[in-house]
């Protein structure tokens, strides 16, 4: 890591109760969504509790009124891959065209959330208000979700040309029928729609969330450490020979097959017709302007 930066803390380890961590989002003032800091900086967490043998249970928490508005957008303020130890191989990060975008997403995303999916202990996430497409992300790596009465779902990434999130687990989520649903509407489902199909385990109160989360974390917090593991992990296995695992290969070569598709359409990434219609006008006449330029040019 680069000693001449050191981020401003996102995430905050907490142990709440014996043999518990509790990992908290606090980017409220951006509804906690996620950039290479936080992403980082959760991936140190998840290893600090994995790596205490008196941790049992983790708790990935947010602070505000959103668990998770998604990927961070607006950038990563003046951070770059070098100012962070990687976790993958892929690297390319400062190639040209795809291969960047690839090893970026592989890094920060995919690889990222199958490495917390892996984690040797079991995770509960405590989720509130709205979780939204990378937001599905950070609930669907736990192992449990406990959601407040008041929490929505939400994958809207085909308004922008893009065929799910990254880390697609939306058939293991919701089934096939109400994933293709959930993702050719983009609609939002329910805290409670999403218990009835098996995305959600428990809903309760928002103010009984924090509560009931971390009585779930030490009742199986009193369960032995060992037999714990190797229950995830049996668990996590059945999903994988299922062919979860291939899927979600297959499907991140589409993702980027899209954001390739954009790039030479739109000179970006997604397309920017589902993007509100002040930002859309803005992003398609500067659009315009640059196949102008690049006409004029190849003319002269």
């Amino acid at each position: 890591m680069n000693d001449a930066t050191t981020p401003v803390p996102q995430v905050r380890y907490e142990t709440p109760a014996p043999h518990v961590a509790r990992i908290v989002m606090a980017r409220p003032e951006a509804h906690n969504a996620q950039g290479l800091t936080m992403t980082y900086q959760l991936n140190a967490a998840f290893d600090r509790a994995a790596h205490d043998d008196d941790i049992k249970v983790i708790i990935l928490a947010a602070d505000g009124r959103n668990f998770s508005a998604g990927h961070d957008l607006s950038g990563d303020g003046g951070s770059t891959w070098r100012d962070f130890s990687t976790i993958g191989t892929w690297a390319g990060f400062d190639a040209k065209g795809a291969e960047a975008r690839y090893g970026r997403e592989m890094e920060i995303y995919l690889e990222m959330c199958e490495r917390w999916r892996g984690l040797s202990k079991p995770t509960i996430a405590q989720v509130q208000g709205k979780v939204i497409a990378g937001g599905l992300m950070l609930a669907w790596v736990c192992d449990l979700i406990i959601a407040s009465d008041d929490a929505t779902f939400k994958d809207p990434v085909i308004d922008f040309g893009i065929c799910g999130v990254e880390f697609f687990n939306h058939p293991w989520e919701l089934g096939i029928r109400k994933a293709k649903e959930f993702l050719f509407t983009a609609d939002e489902i329910t805290a409670q729609n999403a218990e009835k199909h098996g995305m959600v385990n428990r809903v309760v109160p928002r103010a009984d969330l924090e509560a009931a989360t971390l009585a779930l974390a030490e009742k199986i917090a009193g369960k032995p450490s060992f037999a714990l593991k190797a229950t995830k992990q049996a668990l996590n296995h059945v999903q994988d020979v299922q062919g979860r695992k291939n899927a979600q290969m297959h499907v991140f070569s589409l993702h980027h097959l899209l954001h390739a598709h954009n790039e030479l359409i739109y000179g970006m990434a997604m397309d920017p017709n589902g993007l509100p219609p002040a930002v859309r006008d803005k992003v398609l006449a500067r659009v315009a302007r640059a196949k102008e330029a690049a006409a004029k040019a190849a003319k002269e």
